[in-house]
């Protein structure tokens, strides 16, 4: 099975709904359904509003509470929706390979 193949494979088996999947290289989240990318993409607008609310003149003040306060409790709602609507989230480097294929993968190093 190509690499292409188990990556869909894994973002498709997804029986319990969840909104996000581990992601496939480290740790975090990818969205697998279409609400999932609904957040992702109302936490990228409302970060570019707050960021368009300040510009080379305004004091820190402002952008303390015009840009980075909105921006952390964005943040902080984005990672509690993912945690609530996601699969718990682990270090992974790669697919996950089924039981068939890593004894594939063993009888083929046994070989060579």
């Amino acid at each position: 099975m190509s690499y292409i193949q188990r990556l869909a494979d894994y973002y498709r088996n997804n029986p319990e709904g969840y909104w996000f999947k581990p992601k496939l290289y480290g740790w975090g989240w990818m969205p697998v359904r279409w609400q999932g990318w609904a957040v992702v993409f109302v936490y990228i607008l409302a970060v570019l509003f707050f960021a368009l609310t300040i510009d080379e003149n305004s004091p820190p003040r402002e952008i303390a509470f015009m840009f980075i306060l909105p921006l952390i409790l964005l943040t902080a709602t984005f990672i509690t929706i993912a945690f609530k609507k996601g699969e718990k989230p682990r270090w992974m480097w790669g697919p996950p390979h089924t039981n068939g294929e890593a004894n594939e993968n063993k009888e083929g190093n046994q070989h060579q």
